[in-house]
């Protein structure tokens, strides 16, 4: 995401970074989903990569679909199917990469 966000617009922070400033959400909350803050309003899971796609010109159409709110629920389910399975991925991904 940080190589489409060509100007620069999403602060990346590694929250797993134990330097990283504090936060008003405990440390173990952020790590196990993605989190966004959008405006005022602090956004998780698929809504935040939302969020995200509606910052980056070339996502922006995905993440006003995400808007609908079937397009929101179908998305999280997907996430919630994926973060079950995130740790066999980066397994296999650090044993055959």
């Amino acid at each position: 995401m940080r190589f489409l966000d060509r100007k620069g617009v999403i602060t990346f922070l590694d929250v797993s970074d134990q330097t990283v400033l504090e936060c008003p959400i405990d440390r173990s909350t952020l790590l196990e989903r993605f989190h966004v803050a959008e405006g005022d309003r602090l956004l998780s899971g698929a809504a935040a990569f939302a969020a995200m796609w509606r910052a980056i010109p070339i996502l922006k159409p995905l993440g006003f679909a995400a808007k609908n709110a079937f397009v929101l629920r179908l998305l999280e389910t997907m996430y919630v199917y994926f973060l079950r399975f995130r740790p066999k991925i980066q397994s296999w991904l650090l044993r055959n990469g």
